[in-house]
């Protein structure tokens, strides 16, 4: 065989094991990347020009803005507010203009944004709402407006709780959406948890909250592995409020009687000139620094230790005391022979379930004169399974309901 052929042949098999070996590999890059991989498709420049330069978007900022105070003006409630949200799923300027117009609850009394759930509540006017019950399910619905009959079909939903019965306690699962309460779903909001006699409460919030971060930065915490807990458990189950009931056998002691600790709330925030956290975004908190990070890790991990009906350490809360709200006491009517209380008209059924709450003297704090017989926070039965909640600043919708549903949970040691 001539030399020249014998070269010729030694090339074709080194080709055929390059060409071979590059198809393996790039096999391989695929398998590793998964069924579900998608390329992802390259603009060009004529496209990319188009995206940024549409439009929507190269609208004039004035002019954008006096449409959309125009339109957040005119829609003052729901169905039509949805208007207002439209605006903000435009693009990203409209998004950004719309943050801008559209106020807070405190501010404007309405409810926009689902971050409007967790900021609190007007000074003035309360926010009416009420809960429908659905005792097949479990379930437990709130939605904004006065009553079912009045709404209708017009009825914004706002939260959905489902009662779970466990063991040792029961959990009220609370979440944006109807039948989706998985912790790992965006639309899960947080939690309630009863002790075994049903007579202490402890809300748990799927973020923390503002004053937690701001606290916690101070805090020794140790470095733990980082497979230990994943990143989407990092922010679940944050205490900020707890709910206590005292023990009344055979209601020897009269009506209910209930305590609330809210810790997410200093009680100056019902003073004068104070202010109450107000988150501006729903998931604000996704994005904070390792640091921060850290010192929640290392909490939450105390906490798991800990028993969850324990107070917060006082690292958390060494700058201000928490706001304190107990029921309003009821007065004996002699004709009807019964307890009663002035709701205004917004009750219309007698309960054990109806309560409101007032602002309550801390260890040493003073509630003001003003605030001392303001009701924050009223429910009560109007139907069957239909059930009134008006709220006021400085407590969240989120933070009400929660309060309320613990009033549904069966109660042993005070019935």
């Amino acid at each position: 065989m001539a030399l020249k052929s014998i070269i010729h042949e030694i090339k074709g098999v080194g080709d055929n094991v390059d060409s071979k070996s590059k198809k393996q590999a790039e096999r391989k890059c695929v398998l590793s990347r998964g069924r579900s991989y998608v390329a992802p498709e390259r603009l060009t420049s004529s496209q990319c020009i188009f995206v940024q330069e549409s439009l929507w978007a190269s609208l004039p900022h004035e002019l954008l803005l006096d449409i959309i105070q125009r339109i957040e003006a005119s829609e003052i409630t729901w169905p039509a507010r949805r208007d207002v949200v439209t605006c903000a799923s435009v693009c990203r300027s409209w998004r950004e203009t719309t943050k801008e117009v559209v106020r807070t609850p405190e501010q404007c009394g309405l409810l926009t944004f689902p971050a409007s759930l967790k900021q609190p509540g007007p000074r003035d006017c309360p926010i009416q709402c009420f809960i429908k019950r659905e005792r097949a399910t479990s379930t437990f619905r709130l939605y904004l407006g006065l009553s079912p009959a009045l709404s209708g079909d017009a009825s914004k939903l706002l939260l959905t709780a489902k009662k779970v019965r466990r063991a040792t306690c029961t959990d009220f699962l609370i979440s944006m959406s109807k039948d989706d309460f998985s912790r790992a779903s965006d639309c899960y909001v947080g939690k309630l948890r009863s002790n075994f006699l049903g007579t202490k409460f402890v809300i748990y919030d799927a973020q923390p909250p503002s004053n937690l971060l701001i606290q916690s930065s101070g805090m020794l915490y140790k470095k733990f592995p980082s497979k230990r807990v994943e990143p989407k458990q990092l922010f679940r189950n944050h205490n900020v409020g707890t709910v206590s009931y005292e023990v009344n056998v055979l209601r020897t002691r009269g009506p209910r009687r209930m305590r609330c600790t809210m810790h997410a709330i200093p009680f100056t925030a019902i003073q004068e000139g104070g202010s109450a956290p107000t988150p501006a975004t729903f998931g604000e908190h996704s994005h904070c620094n390792s640091s921060l990070v850290s010192a929640v890790l290392n909490r939450e991990i105390e906490d798991s230790i800990c028993s969850c009906f324990d107070e917060p350490a006082k690292t958390i809360k060494k700058s201000a005391d928490p706001l304190i709200l107990r029921n309003k006491a009821p007065r004996w009517h002699e004709q009807l022979q019964c307890w009663c209380l002035n709701f205004k008209g917004r009750v219309t059924v007698a309960s054990v379930k109806n309560f409101q709450l007032v602002a309550s003297s801390g260890t040493s704090q003073s509630v003001p004169i003003t605030e001392q017989e303001k009701v924050i926070l009223q429910f009560g039965k109007i139907g069957k399974d239909i059930f009134t909640m008006d709220y006021h600043y400085p407590l969240s919708a989120f933070q009400a309901f929660a309060v309320c549903l613990s009033s549904f949970d069966t109660k042993p040691a005070c019935e």
